[in-house]
């Protein structure tokens, strides 16, 4: 499921752009994009992210979740106040990141659940506000089914700012005209499955209503 996600998402990306992948699910795309078209950036302080194998580990070049990365050739290191220098000046061009919940709104909370202790909210708010481009990945419910695109976040919101495509196991979503709208069915999911798992409100791509009337 990680891995459908995944490569879906990276299908979204254009070439020759800045992108920050956060925990989980989003550090898989790098897995999905070509080096030489994209540039990965992460908050800590490095530009030329890309894979490395194990025998290459140095346990000192890590990503934000703490993950070793390699370096791309024409890698740059800098401190964390010139990366969030980045984020906050609009230069990076997309932000994939998890959630927990998004709502009908298009906002998204990632960084709290209420009465569990939390590492900390990382550059997820600096990301949400900054980057031109925001891609959620995450599964449709979580781990007890309960759906999580919802009609309103009940978990602390990240960011007033709406994310612009949401891609779960099931569906993709794009905010269009102040609203989702289901534009891909992913793998064999079908209508009736994304809107018994879905509570937020959406429109449905014609395309898609179509095929359902065939």
């Amino acid at each position: 499921m990680r891995e459908l996600i995944a490569k879906r998402a990276a299908k979204e990306l254009n070439p020759n752009t800045i992108i920050n992948l956060g925990i989980g699910i989003p550090t898989l795309v790098a897995d999905y994009i070509d080096d030489d078209l994209h540039i990965l950036h992460t908050e800590n302080g490095m530009l030329g992210v890309n894979s490395v194998s194990e025998e290459d580990i140095d346990p000192l070049v890590v990503n934000a979740g703490k993950l070793p990365v390699g370096e791309a050739i024409g890698a740059s290191y800098f401190s964390s106040a010139d990366s969030f220098a980045m984020i906050r000046g609009g230069h990076i061009d997309v932000a994939i990141l998890g959630a927990l919940q998004i709502d009908s709104k298009g906002r998204i909370a990632n960084w709290a659940i209420p009465g569990k202790d939390i590492i900390g909210v990382g550059g997820a708010m600096d990301l949400l506000e900054g980057a031109k481009k925001i891609i959620i990945t995450t599964s449709h419910t979580s781990n007890n089914g309960s759906p999580k695109i919802v009609a309103e976040c009940t978990f602390p919101i990240t960011s007033e700012r709406v994310a612009d495509t949401v891609i779960t196991e099931l569906a993709v979503f794009n905010w269009k005209e102040g609203q989702y709208e289901l534009t891909e069915l992913m793998g064999d999911a079908t209508l009736e499955e994304v809107q018994s798992k879905t509570t937020a409100s959406y429109s449905i791509n014609n395309q898609l209503l179509e095929v359902e009337k065939v």
